[in-house]
């Protein structure tokens, strides 16, 4: 039986939605990372079947069956997996863990914000160091990392598939990478949680290059971008060098640990989630394409680089030359609520970030929301 992705606004638009409820009435949301999409029914149905065992802590390691599945998925031993309150506090751990205060830490830009929040949080030294845009790409810019590297530079931190740009990087490009890495000595941490959402081509992950880029490495994934489950986070860090996995625990030693709901719930996405993940990702590569043809016919002064991976669209502006970043112009002219510009970095006052994993109407209705702005 096909799985059902209708967007019913009656039902998505409620106090408990941050997405639906951040902004008034008559704004149109596509800004936080979630699906208007239903949940997938097999989650659905092993979180009712977890209740039944009641709500006591869980172990606190982890509950044996999601991970044995993890560390299956990954191909690392049981010591090389650290269970996480979510990605983003993986991010600060992995910064903590790896270079001391004063110490850089390199990333590319546009990159996701709490990239620089857990380097400037932490007293670390950001080294920003901005994609170019090729033809019908963003690529990375290994000049100028060589140009930003320093003897201080201590981590780098890689988003891949990469958010908010979309694009999956090919092997290629990561061995090239890898490379830098290994020249300068850098430890890699690599936040891998949209790797499910890979739309075109393959997604490669960075730790699988060779063992030697892997004794280097952390990655970080998680379901909750995949299976649409942002409330209920969870996460990990993986590495095939258990050593920085220790190192990394004895960091976020007190952060908390994830919820029995959440580890239930990421279980059953491995174990049953496929199908559904199949499909909605035949939904996003749709939605895409359409929101991609209605740019190019309504918008066309606006140059968006069609994502290879994620449910999210990275709008580039400049052209229309608005009076404020994009991102205020838009919610106060247009009422349509996307992620500013600026936040994914400095010197985007001109972008901002659209998440087209809703409804075909929705995503027309903002569009011609956007126009009339402009056009106004």
């Amino acid at each position: 039986m096909p799985f059902s992705f209708d967007v019913e606004e009656s039902v998505v638009r409620h106090p408990a939605s941050a997405k639906w409820s951040m902004f008034a009435e008559d704004v149109l949301p596509l800004w936080v990372a979630d699906m208007d999409f239903p949940v997938a029914p097999p989650i659905v149905e092993a979180l009712r079947r977890r209740l039944d065992l009641g709500l006591g802590y869980s172990p606190f390691e982890g509950e044996k069956t999601l991970v044995d599945a993890l560390t299956a998925r990954h191909g690392v031993a049981r010591e090389g997996l650290m269970l996480l309150p979510g990605v983003v506090s993986g991010l600060y751990a992995s910064v903590r863990t790896f270079a001391s205060p004063g110490e850089e830490v390199m990333s590319h830009v546009p990159i996701y914000p709490p990239f620089m929040s857990a380097i400037r949080d932490t007293d670390r030294a950001p080294i920003l160091v901005p994609l170019v845009e090729g033809a019908n790409r963003y690529e990375i810019d290994f000049d100028a990392m060589q140009a930003s590297v320093t003897p201080a530079t201590r981590l780098l931190m890689l988003c891949n598939p990469h958010n908010p740009t979309g694009r999956t990087w090919t092997r290629e490009e990561l061995e090239r990478v890898a490379e830098f890495a290994l020249r300068h000595r850098l430890w890699v941490v690599s936040d891998e949680l949209h790797a499910d959402l890979t739309l075109d081509g393959g997604f490669v992950a960075f730790a699988s290059l060779a063992a030697e880029v892997a004794a280097r490495t952390v990655t970080l994934t998680g379901p909750c971008k995949a299976f649409n489950t942002a409330g209920l986070g969870i996460g990990a860090a993986v590495s095939s060098n258990a050593a920085l996995i220790a190192r990394m625990k004895k960091v976020a030693a007190g952060t908390g640990h994830p919820s029995a709901l959440a580890q239930t719930m990421w279980h059953a996405a491995i174990t049953e989630g496929e199908p559904w993940l199949r499909d909605v990702l035949n939904v996003l590569r749709a939605r895409r394409d359409f929101l991609a043809d209605l740019v190019r016919a309504r918008l066309p002064e606006a140059r968006f680089l069609a994502p290879q991976a994620t449910y999210l669209a990275w709008l580039d502006l400049r052209a229309l030359n608005l009076p404020t970043t994009a991102g205020a112009f838009l919610l106060e002219r247009a009422k349509v609520a996307l992620n500013d510009g600026p936040t994914f970095g400095p010197s985007y006052e001109g972008f901002a970030r659209l998440n087209f994993a809703t409804s075909e109407a929705v995503l027309a209705e903002a569009i011609e929301r956007i126009v009339r702005a402009i056009r106004s």
